[in-house]
């Protein structure tokens, strides 16, 4: 694992910090056999599988006896964490997937059908963050389209393209990796992602409810915090407890062998009751800060044209 992968601050890489990060949830399963029961000879695809919390899962479910298909952009880093999955022992297949491109998730889920003839596990992964004042994204129509793209329109493309088999063979479990930001008060600079990340929930949630009658279920986990390439550019988080992508993907796992319908922190349940009861104060609170926190280095690097605009 490379060194994203664990918080840098000393506190909450220490014994403290992983204790409240194992405490705080939602947690995963410890049992590989239990994983190994439900998932061994099936088919289960992960997007976003090229790193972080993506590529974990494709690690784990190989390793479980899953057949896993991995789709991202990056189809050279996808072959990689396949190559390391089969000489394992188990067994993976590459795919690119643009999330960004109806033609592109076309190909991946007519590829996959062609291939297996169905699908058992969907695990919708894939997303793109976005940290950045309004004012920045003026002459920015891409920060629209490319979050919208990984967080919403591409996967519900992509759900709509691997249901009808999922439901005709009345089996299927989708996982959609969302994000606890969308319980917490409104943010500022955080508007094109937890936008884009709440409306993919609600709408695969009244999915769900179509789909379940027909032997189709789901879990929406709503991740906390999580130390990846993606919240780095945000240094104060590194400060605070949280899961490796490695914990998290056993979090993945207990999702498919409960499935239940969701997976939270635990300070999660106590945010979504009262936003709505203090929205207001919050909202006060929150413009207050905003004024005194800049951009991050990443946003701003983005914005001089020097960076890839991936800004956490």
């Amino acid at each position: 694992m490379d060194g994203l992968n664990r918080p840098n601050n000393a506190l909450a890489a220490g014994p403290i910090g992983r204790a409240a990060a194992w405490l705080i949830g939602p947690r995963g399963i410890s049992d590989p056999k239990r994983l190994r029961r439900e998932v061994e000879g099936k088919i289960a695809v992960v997007t976003g599988a090229s790193h972080g919390l993506g590529a974990e899962t494709a690690r784990l479910l190989g390793a479980a006896g899953a057949t896993v298909v991995l789709g991202a952009r990056s189809l050279d880093q996808l072959e990689e964490v396949a190559a390391e999955i089969k000489a394992a022992g188990g067994q993976a297949v590459a795919l690119r997937l643009d999330l960004g491109e109806p033609e592109s998730i076309s190909e991946f889920a007519s590829e996959i059908l062609t291939r297996f003839g169905h699908v058992d596990y969907l695990i919708h992964n894939a997303g793109k963050s976005l940290r950045r004042s309004i004012h920045l994204s003026y002459d920015r129509p891409k920060d629209l389209t490319a979050t919208s793209s990984a967080n919403y329109l591409g996967p519900m493309r992509l759900t709509l393209e691997l249901l009808p088999s999922m439901r005709a063979r009345r089996s299927g479990h989708i996982v959609n990796v969302s994000t606890v930001g969308v319980l917490f008060p409104t943010a500022p600079k955080w508007g094109f992602y937890l936008s884009s990340k709440a409306a993919f929930d609600v709408w695969m949630r009244a999915v769900g409810m179509e789909a379940r009658p027909d032997g189709v279920t789901l879990t929406t986990i709503y991740a906390g915090l999580m130390h990846t390439r993606m919240s780095a550019p945000s240094r104060w988080m590194s400060a605070l407890p949280g899961q490796t992508p490695a914990e998290a993907a056993t979090g993945v796992a207990r999702a498919l062998i409960r499935k239940p319908r969701f997976m939270i922190p635990a300070y999660g349940y106590l945010t979504a009751v009262l936003v709505p009861i203090l929205r207001v104060p919050l909202e006060v609170a929150a413009t207050a800060l905003y004024k005194r926190l800049g951009d991050t280095d990443a946003a701003l690097r983005a914005i001089n044209g020097k960076g890839s605009g991936n800004a956490a």
